[in-house]
């Protein structure tokens, strides 16, 4: 909403940067629960591998109805749907600081799977129509950056609330946060649609806005590239603080450690946005992040007789380097996507299987955990997914080169 003597370049910086902030907002939602488990196991009983399924299981909606959150998203309204979002999100966190039991918790979790879905997969299509072309890929990298701002500061605050307050009250403070997000998206955002002309994808019929997305290879493309992505990232992210408990370190230390490791990933989201400015062509940055990232974790996990400090330096690589991936993933969106009229629908299917991946990445991590008696063969999952993280970047890389002749040739 307008306020006196505020210019709209103004206006516009601010709009967008509440679109960011409510991702951020969803991405705590996210964060809140590796911080948690060791307070979740001693109150609830949770072992190890329903701890992996409740990190995981926040994903359900994402795995099972991305795709479709996404088209509808581009028929109902980005603004609508985030309001929608944070709401839901804002309820399913009240009810879940009230929990007695697993299972309550776990269908809470996956409740608050659909409203993080309803926040930001219309994001990258409402900021694309607040800013302009210019700003765009700036713009893009940095929503990329919601995820590990998110998630660090929630393992950064997490520790600090639970120790003082206890669980329940980390996820009452979340909820009214969220409430006091849609109050503010509600309030400073303005509808782009409001007054306009119909966009694109209230022309078409949901249905073939859906085959459009389904038949075309740049959506595949990017959505099986995150989920290499993604998996790999909340299995470790994820578990870290269970690992330096597990050597004896302070939660809240350990708390902090992880916060840096989750933070640093936003370096590379943002950096890939101003790479991408200055000339660096998207399966390059694809290379680089896959590349290091697999090498961090081996690093990292492969000889855990190595100095303390270099298996850090690994993880700090993985996460930071790796972190160029989602924001160069996000930039190709405009670009992979059939049309204007699957944009959310693209960004959808790509959460979808980024859903997947961080479904099956926690439980697989702590399966190999559990069977080896250490995080000794963490490497070997996250070592597999770059592998296949690079070979999609050569499909990604001739996927571009022959829509750049098509459109030449146009």
């Amino acid at each position: 909403m307008r306020q006196p003597g505020e210019d709209p370049a103004s206006r516009t910086l601010r709009a967008a940067a509440l679109v960011i902030a409510a991702g951020v907002v969803a991405a705590l939602h996210l964060g809140k629960l590796p911080p948690a488990i060791p307070a979740l196991q001693q109150a609830l009983g949770v072992t190890l591998v329903q701890a992996g399924f409740l990190l995981s299981l926040v994903q359900l909606a994402g795995m099972s109805l991305g795709l479709l959150f996404g088209v509808l998203a581009d028929g109902l309204g980005y603004r609508r749907s985030m309001l929608g979002g944070l709401a839901v999100l804002t309820l399913a966190s009240a009810v879940g600081g009230g929990a007695d039991d697993v299972t309550m918790l776990m269908l809470l979790r996956a409740l608050e799977g659909f409203g993080f879905l309803l926040v930001v997969l219309p994001a990258p299509g409402l900021l694309r129509q607040l800013v302009s072309s210019g700003q765009l890929a700036r713009t893009m990298g940095t929503w990329g950056a919601y995820m590990p701002v998110g998630v660090a500061t929630a393992l950064l605050l997490g520790p600090l609330v639970i120790e003082g307050l206890g669980w329940r009250a980390w996820w009452w403070a979340l909820a009214l946060l969220s409430g006091l997000m849609a109050l503010a998206l509600w309030r400073f955002v303005p509808d782009p649609d409001a007054g306009a002309a119909p966009r694109p994808a209230t022309l078409l019929p949901w249905t073939q806005r859906l085959r459009h997305t389904l038949r075309a290879p740049g959506p595949w493309l990017l959505a099986l590239s995150f989920a290499c992505y993604s998996g790999q990232w909340l299995a470790v992210i994820g578990f870290l603080p269970t690992i330096y408990g597990e050597a004896g370190m302070a939660p809240a230390l350990g708390g902090v450690l992880t916060a840096v490791v989750a933070a640093v990933n936003m370096g590379g989201n943002i950096g890939s946005g101003w790479m991408l400015h200055h000339g660096w062509t998207p399966p390059r940055l694809l290379a680089l992040g896959f590349a290091v990232a697999g090498l961090g974790t081996v690093v990292a996990f492969a000889a855990l007789g190595q100095p303390a400090w270099l298996r850090y330096l690994g993880v700090l690589l993985f996460s930071l380097v790796g972190g160029l991936i989602p924001g160069t993933l996000f930039a190709l969106v405009v670009h992979a996507a059939p049309g204007e009229h699957t944009l959310s629908s693209t960004v959808g299917w790509m959460q979808q299987w980024s859903s997947i991946g961080q479904f099956s990445g926690p439980p697989l991590v702590a399966w190999l955990a559990d069977a080896a008696g250490g995080w000794q063969f963490t490497w070997l999952a996250t070592g597999a997914s770059s592998l296949l993280g690079l070979w999609l970047m050569t499909r990604i890389a001739r996927h571009l080169a022959a829509r750049a002749v098509v459109h030449s040739a146009r």
